[in-house]
């Protein structure tokens, strides 16, 4: 190890549930093309939207990532998402780069902030998510369990609500990736369902 390399003070990434970048640290996916690692950060509980996902029986070019939050939000309000422009206009302690999550961005909120005590819905591919930091694997009945992060438990300040949000990830022209935060189900819904969104920010950490 050179002197250099001895003298750089250690690079901590933040602990999930911690205060950081305007929200709360959420989990970490890797880039299936490119490889680089991203730091999600979800906003707090009084910055949820609600609204339809776009226009129904209209494929949007470049809304498709299961990792790229903002890229996927951007081409939303390009296609004219009134909910994806609301969401990139938030500016959250000072923070402008929020986005609708991706699909398995949004699985890492569920897994790490489940609010409910209730059985997960264990089937299909419920909690499989290849692009996470440790790679997601299915859920069981039993995990994951109620989050150990009181603000975000049920009735908590933070807590997500035990009902359907929108991911930003396409699945056709009619349907888009949701998940309901009570049980952990990941379906479609169809666009021009009114359903909630957790605003996310991500920040590359390699």
């Amino acid at each position: 190890m050179s002197a250099v390399e001895k003298a750089a003070p250690a690079v901590t990434t933040p602990a999930i549930g911690q205060a950081y970048g305007g929200g709360f640290v959420t989990g970490i996916t890797r880039d299936p093309a490119t490889g680089k690692r991203s730091l999600h950060i979800s906003a707090g509980a009084a910055h949820e939207l609600v609204g339809a996902w776009g226009e129904y029986g209209v494929k949007i070019e470049g809304a498709d990532s299961f990792t790229d939050s903002l890229a996927n939000t951007q081409a939303m309000a390009a296609a004219g998402s009134e909910l994806a422009v609301k969401v990139l206009a938030l500016d959250i302690g000072g923070f402008t780069d929020w986005a609708i999550p991706a699909r398995d961005v949004q699985e890492l909120q569920y897994r790490h902030f489940k609010p409910t005590t209730e059985e997960n819905w264990a089937n299909s591919r419920n909690g499989d998510n290849p692009n996470s930091e440790p790679v997601g694997l299915l859920y069981s009945e039993e995990d994951p369990v109620q989050t150990l992060h009181a603000a975000f438990q049920e009735g908590g300040a933070e807590a997500f609500r035990d009902t359907w949000y929108w991911s930003s990830s396409q699945r056709s022209a009619d349907i888009a990736f949701t998940m309901t935060f009570g049980d952990g189900y990941q379906v479609s819904g169809a666009k021009y369902y009114e359903l909630r969104v957790r605003p996310v920010r991500s920040e590359f950490i390699d």
